[in-house]
């Protein structure tokens, strides 16, 4: 439960989120960003302001969900006029990761006017920056580091500042720009996309692609019309995929019921053909699995 202070919304989910009937992007946004909107609203009749809007531009956990079209730009309108900051989580799909843009709060910038792109006030980044060394940072803007500043409270941390992580994420960093990691993970997750959208047409059990570049979410149903989570199955194909094949990927969504696909940067195209072969022949052996249901759950 969170405490009073703190109002959460619905993620804008267009499979099978409260407003999955929504005919295009365009109504899912007005649907989605209207909570908050209202959020907003019942602070600031209190006669309070908002502290910050805090969301994920990809949002992994919820089962790799990628906001609507304007949909970030309409929500920090409505949290900025309320007084508050944007602070965008980039922890897991910062980096190029999704291929088409640096940060995933970028990811509409292309098909949407000047006026709809937004930037962050707070940044906060890790995991992939020191690639397996533990590093992270918070980037802001001088106005808000000038504000906190004003409070006089020295920001302090134990493990700040190891000049051996420093090295990771610069070489990191160089690495990225020097082999196009973003261009790779465009390309690489674009085969990927195609890959499974034809194993899709020949199993029923994926109702769901979405994602881009190397952040992917397959989502695993029981009937494509119904959308039944097919909870079970998924933790068999994670297992199977480790077990079998060697093959990692990790499971998310509410229903925990979305495979969710986050290789290295430098995942080739002959690492897409594989797994996408191994994934089938996951499919294939789902139906010959006795008492799926007595099978133990695999841990994410």
């Amino acid at each position: 439960e969170c405490p009073d202070y703190v109002k959460k919304v619905p993620y804008p989910d267009m499979y099978r989120g409260i407003h999955s009937n929504c005919k295009d992007e365009t109504e899912a946004t007005e649907q989605y960003s209207a909570y908050v909107e209202d959020a907003c609203k019942k602070i600031t009749s209190n006669g309070d302001s908002v502290s910050a809007l805090l969301m994920e531009g990809g949002m992994s956990v919820a089962g790799v969900i990628l906001p609507p079209t304007s949909y970030i730009s309409r929500c920090v309108r409505a949290v900025r006029k309320a007084g508050g900051l944007y602070i965008a989580d980039e922890v897991q799909t910062g980096f190029g990761r999704l291929g088409k843009c640096m940060w995933a709060f970028e990811y509409n910038d292309s098909d949407v006017d000047n006026d709809d792109k937004v930037l962050p006030d707070i940044v906060t980044v890790g995991k992939p920056f020191g690639n397996g060394m533990p590093l992270a940072a918070v980037i802001t803007t001088p106005k808000v580091a000038s504000a906190f500043e004003s409070f006089r409270v020295e920001y302090f941390n134990t493990f700040a500042a190891s000049p051996v992580c420093c090295a990771a994420g610069l070489s990191m960093l160089h690495v990225l720009s020097k082999y196009e990691l973003q261009k790779n993970a465009l390309e690489v997750g674009s085969l990927l996309r195609k890959l499974l959208s034809e194993v899709k047409a020949r199993h029923g059990w994926i109702g769901d692609i979405r994602g881009s570049g190397l952040f992917l979410g397959i989502e695993l149903v029981r009937n494509q019309s119904t959308l039944e989570p097919a909870t079970e199955e998924t933790s068999f194909i994670c297992s199977m995929l480790k077990e079998k094949y060697r093959v990692l990927t990790s499971i998310d969504g509410f229903h925990e019921n979305v495979i969710v696909v986050k290789p290295p940067m430098v995942f080739a195209k002959e690492d897409a053909l594989k797994f996408v072969t191994c994934f089938e022949k996951c499919l294939i052996d789902l139906p010959a699995i006795d008492k799926l249901h007595q099978l133990g759950k695999t841990p994410t």
